[in-house]
């Protein structure tokens, strides 16, 4: 399982879909020192796109944001990072499915240097049971004595006669 995970919220812009726009959008962003933890883009339908941003410092982040002109809308999440392996996300799906937790969208990526990053959208209401299932430390399987460590265990001894 992840090493790191933690509860944050990020947003979105739905910004039109042009040539370039992304671009002035994120220069504007980076005039106003805003550092991205994730970021991702994608078409929407006609001619507009979003945006879903996770910033290093969200109040920096959404100042530069009203300067650039952006209308953003706030999501909750999870993002979890550790050492890549196989099975990762499935470890981290598998725990929020048992726990009824509904995931939105989910994005991962490795960083090559084996690392990934796994940023989990849930509903804002389920936030915190998401970090509290992705976090929860199994539980150990109790032990049952099997009919052999029954009989090998040793016998109760009778208490000894008292003497008149």
């Amino acid at each position: 399982m992840p090493e790191d995970i933690k509860r944050v919220e990020y947003y979105s812009a739905v910004i039109a879909n042009k040539i370039g726009e992304g671009a002035r959008i994120l220069n504007a962003l980076r005039e106003g020192g805003v550092n991205f933890t994730a970021l991702w883009g994608y078409p929407l339908k006609g001619k507009s796109a979003r945006l879903d941003m996770l910033p290093a410092d969200a109040g920096l982040f959404r100042n530069a944001a009203k300067k650039a002109g952006l209308v953003l809308t706030r999501h909750a999440g999870v993002l979890a990072q550790g050492a890549d392996q196989p099975g990762a996300m499935a470890a981290a799906l598998s725990k929020l499915s048992a726990a009824g937790i509904n995931v939105v969208a989910a994005q991962a990526l490795a960083s090559g240097s084996g690392r990934y990053s796994l940023m989990i959208e849930v509903d804002d209401a389920a936030a915190r049971a998401a970090l509290k299932a992705l976090t929860a430390v199994p539980k150990a399987a109790p032990v049952k004595k099997t009919s052999a460590a029954k009989k090998s265990a040793p016998a109760k001894s009778k208490p000894a006669a008292k003497k008149k």
